[in-house]
């Protein structure tokens, strides 16, 4: 039985979304093996982890995970992924562990928090000029095509770089990146389906033709 298109998106996001949950049962596991800190040890940690001291930053950022991951939760659905927020508001919980004893914040825990959801916040908008310039991408390549389909057919002949610039009113480089463009993307294409095709239910020795109306 062949796979449908639909199947075929579908299985993809699938393993996505089964991947990133297992993911966070293991940052959750973590948390929950992580001894909590006792009286006095936050501030002896925080202060080697501002002289640079590597195992004193590791039991801060373990430690603290737990809140890495609530923020996490309060900035999903917001384009990137659970894993994705989780990293990179550890990339802003290290860097809180690394400078708070210097910048004379009171409260570790807001300082912490604040440094984290600027990260997460700052990773977010990155993903969104990146969703728009592929939308933008996108629209250029089918802006592309079609004109290149109806001049090919006023023509009768494949149009020049020239004639498509002029008639998309870019320049002739930008012309010719979308032409790479188009044809990555239909190689691609092929390749996707030919995934799908069974070689063993194809009779390659079979040179019977079939003829219809009998």
């Amino acid at each position: 039985m062949g796979v449908s298109p639909n199947q075929h998106d579908k299985a993809p996001r699938r393993r996505i979304v089964d991947s990133d949950a297992e993911t966070m049962r293991d940052l959750l596991r973590l948390v929950e093996a992580t001894p909590p800190l006792s009286d006095g040890e936050q501030e002896r940690l925080l202060e080697r982890s501002a002289l640079g001291d590597k195992a004193s930053q590791e039991r801060l950022v373990a430690v603290n995970l737990d809140l890495v991951i609530r923020l996490a939760a309060d900035h999903d659905a917001q384009g990137l992924s659970m894993p994705d927020l989780v990293q990179e508001g550890s990339i802003g919980l290290v860097e809180a562990v690394r400078t708070f004893t210097g910048r004379g914040q009171g409260d570790f825990a807001a300082f912490a928090e604040r440094c984290i959801g600027a990260q997460m916040d700052q990773a977010i908008a990155v993903g969104a000029v990146g969703v728009r310039d592929a939308e933008l991408l996108i629209a250029a390549a089918t802006d592309y095509e079609h004109t290149q389909m109806v001049m090919r057919r006023e023509l009768h002949r494949a149009p020049t770089d020239g004639e498509l610039a002029e008639k998309l009113e870019w320049t002739v480089e930008r012309t010719r990146y979308m032409a790479g463009v188009v044809a990555d993307a239909r190689r691609r294409h092929d390749e996707e389906m030919l995934e799908f095709i069974d070689p063993a239910a194809i009779d390659f020795d079979n040179d019977e033709r079939v003829e219809f109306g009998n």
